[in-house]
């Protein structure tokens, strides 16, 4: 069992930078897992945001995000992070962090199996 615990959201102004971390804890370490960034605005479906692939490190983007976020990752620390700049009001969402027993990444929900349990991003105008 994998327990993921994200920290980092806030109030922010539109225009400001914010960074997310997810910290890993349980069974096994980061190794192994795709490692993913989703968001859920009220009243939306959850939104994949970015991800990372555990074989290469290599990373995606939705397209809204695309040239303002960065996915990263240290595997030694057990930390997954999120830097977001240019917050623009429409990121406001509570983030989630997640984790697939897979070398590669999904954009789908269903694809993951650890889930943590939301930092809330409020960027105001």
């Amino acid at each position: 069992q994998l327990q993921l615990v994200e920290s980092g959201g806030r109030l922010v102004q539109a225009g400001d930078s914010l960074r997310l971390s997810c910290a890993a804890s349980g069974r096994g370490t980061f190794s192994g897992y795709a490692m993913g960034w989703f968001r859920q605005a009220p009243g939306k479906e959850h939104e994949f945001v970015a991800g990372i692939r555990w074989i290469d490190g290599r990373t995606s983007y939705a397209d809204s995000v695309k040239g303002r976020f960065t996915i990263s990752r240290d595997d030694a620390a057990n930390t997954l992070y999120l830097q977001m700049n240019s917050l623009k009001p429409e990121d406001t969402a509570v983030y989630y962090c997640a984790a697939r027993s897979a070398p590669l990444v999904s954009t789908d929900v269903q694809g993951y199996d650890y889930w943590g349990q939301g930092t809330q991003v409020t960027v105001s105008s």
